[in-house]
């Protein structure tokens, strides 16, 4: 858990760390909440976000650290096939890309668009209407590196090809200085 105890009961943060004489590191697992099931739902992923944003910042301070998972927002237009019509919805709405924006600002890097700055790469379909076939998705599972790592980055993908769920698995090559 991460201490909050409305949300670290629901079992959504693990952090793994790994500490030299010379480095501190973590490698930390999260599942965002999603908002699509309702308003309260959504006011738990705004209260889940605003409790996230210190202890992350505070981590920066003393670790390098990988922060990977589903993090249930499209950070930008080219994260999701229908952006114009999806802005009112959860997983793109302006606050929650606001947060994704100030995360990213503030010394964090998105390691897929390091590499990759095309549109329509996804790591989520809906069920419906066939998205997968037709690559209607979004992009919302990320990893992500503090500024540190970003220079040990070698690689970094969406396996889109992988099909035992909704999502499919994103990944990172780090070529890591010990």
């Amino acid at each position: 858990g991460f201490g909050s105890p409305e949300f670290d009961a629901e079992g959504r943060y693990i952090e793994l760390r790994f500490d030299t004489a010379r480095r501190k590191r973590s490698l930390i697992s999260c599942y965002f909440p999603s908002g699509s099931s309702g308003p309260e739902r959504q006011d738990a992923k705004f209260r889940f976000l605003d409790l996230m944003e210190p202890p992350l910042t505070a981590l920066k301070t003393e670790r390098e650290f990988i922060l990977c998972g589903d993090i249930n927002i499209a950070h930008q237009e080219a994260d999701l096939k229908n952006w114009r019509s999806n802005q009112k919805n959860s997983g793109f709405l302006p606050e929650e890309r606001a947060w994704m924006e100030k995360y990213f600002n503030s010394g964090f890097v998105d390691t897929f668009r390091y590499f990759n700055p095309q549109p329509h790469e996804y790591s989520w379909w809906s069920f419906r209407a066939n998205a997968r076939a037709n690559n209607k998705g979004w992009r919302i599972d990320y990893v992500s590196v503090t500024s540190q790592l970003a220079g040990q980055l070698s690689a970094s993908g969406i396996d889109d090809f992988a099909k035992h769920s909704d999502h499919c698995p994103t990944w990172a090559d780090f070529r890591i200085i010990c």
